[in-house]
């Protein structure tokens, strides 16, 4: 059987969005993995990314930056954005589905302190997120808008 999907959404994919990747997969729950993506991907990560996951004993994902596709909405389970949906990019088939909305701020509009705020929340909400499956509290099932 395939891994359970969770999707991690950010507009350039370059720092909230691989954090949250690399914080899920050091205590991914069994049967599942993440995938991050972006709206409108940069062309590498935010430099202070590595740094800021370094900081905390975990590297980047092996990925580059990379476009969020039909196939990887259509295939998660469940779908956490942070800031995308606002973005014009945003396609509309992603908004169409269940997701669950950080509303973080973008770090690289902050300071290396800021930076790490947003890494040190996404650290909490991701801890969350793992919590919840392993509980067998999330429900992955398809659907529309924010889950209750």
């Amino acid at each position: 059987m395939a891994d359970r999907i969770v999707l991690f959404v950010c507009v350039e994919n370059a720092g909230r969005s691989l954090m949250a990747e690399a914080l899920f997969h050091r205590d991914a729950p069994a049967g599942w993995r993440a995938v991050s993506a972006g709206t409108r991907p940069a062309a590498g990560p935010n430099p202070r990314t590595a740094a800021m996951l370094e900081e905390i004993g975990l590297g980047m994902p092996h990925h580059p930056p990379q476009l969020l596709t039909r196939q990887m909405i259509e295939e998660s389970a469940i779908r956490v954005t942070m800031g995308c949906l606002d973005d014009a990019a945003c396609p509309a088939r992603l908004k169409e589905r269940e997701y669950r909305d950080w509303g973080l701020p973008d770090p690289a509009k902050l300071d290396d302190a800021g930076f790490r705020e947003v890494r040190d929340r996404l650290r909490g909400l991701v801890e969350g997120l793992v919590r919840e499956i392993r509980s067998g509290e999330t429900t992955p099932a398809p659907g529309r808008g924010p889950p209750r």
